[in-house]
């Protein structure tokens, strides 16, 4: 094995003008250098595409592609995964940051368990201002379940994840959806028997989720879900299992749908997240931002 294994990082970009600099500044601030970065732009109308190829100008390692189109983000997925020059890629989104060492931890956890194709990491939830809500740290690595696959319970955090390039091609994403993408993945992974994923206790990834919790978001989300699990062929699910799961997501759509209606939706972001060691992360999130603010 080499001594530095290179990375290819992507970001798809898509109207995300306000926060894209601090991603990419996240990236620059690595402990990790061994990287490429790819900035997808999907047809941004804003000054998405500007800011990217800025970047691009003044740091060899970084890359911009465009193509004026909209082809959403499941197809961009797959695009940085066959643009990608290395062995290992890493997600990110444009509105979030990460911590400096992410990387470092990622790729050491792969070199030295290469058992698993990919790791995710814990993360801290954000306000759209950068304000700590709390953090979720998979504390309990579990080995995920087929409970876990179905209902969307598998503790991976999408976004966080770096994964073995030769995985992502046995695992390439549904084009066609554009909600539940992540879940899809996961769920067919397992049925294959190919998801092998590693878990890091810490919270490298820095998620401004404040803008996800909407109740029409969320609805169409469990929707999908449902729709995928109704199209899994039997051999993969028994109808009564299907029956059981399919349940169960319509009594959260149910609940979402009550806690909207009673102005609780604030619960949904509390709930995410714990907020009993937001001291501690404070100073985490504090040293991070320092390096690049």
């Amino acid at each position: 094995m080499n001594k530095f294994e290179y990375i290819s990082i992507g970001i798809p970009i898509y109207n995300a003008e306000n926060y894209l600099v601090d991603a990419i500044k996240s990236v620059l601030a690595q402990t990790y250098p061994y990287w490429e970065l790819i900035l997808v732009d999907d047809g941004s109308t804003d000054n998405s595409l500007k800011i990217a190829q800025e970047f691009a100008e003044k740091d060899k390692r970084i890359r911009v592609i465009s193509d004026g189109l909209n082809k959403k983000l499941p197809a961009r997925l797959n695009q940085i995964i066959r643009e990608a020059k290395y062995d290992y890629i890493a997600r990110m989104d444009a509105d979030d940051i990460i911590a400096a060492n992410r990387f470092e931890k990622q790729i050491e956890f792969l070199r030295n368990n290469q058992n698993f194709d990919l790791v995710s990491t814990g993360l801290l939830s954000l306000k759209n201002n950068l304000d700590l809500v709390g953090y979720r740290i998979p504390y309990s690595l579990k080995h995920i379940t087929l409970n876990d696959a179905v209902l969307g319970t598998t503790g991976i955090i999408h976004a966080s994840i770096m994964a073995k390039k030769s995985w992502y091609f046995r695992n390439l994403y549904n084009e066609e959806n554009r909600l539940a993408e992540d879940y899809e993945l996961w769920l067919n992974a397992y049925l294959r028997k190919d998801l092998n994923v590693g878990f890091i206790d810490e919270p490298l990834y820095f998620y401004r989720e404040e803008q996800n919790i909407k109740l029409e978001k969320m609805i169409r989300a469990y929707e999908t879900q449902i729709s995928i699990i109704k199209d899994l062929n039997n051999s993969s699910l028994s109808g009564v299992n299907k029956f059981k799961y399919i349940f169960k997501l319509q009594q959260k759509k149910i609940l979402v749908k009550v806690l909207f209606l009673m102005k609780a939706d604030f619960l949904l972001h509390k709930r995410r997240a714990n907020s009993d060691r937001n001291d501690e992360f404070q100073e985490i999130l504090n040293k991070t931002l320092s390096k690049f603010k």
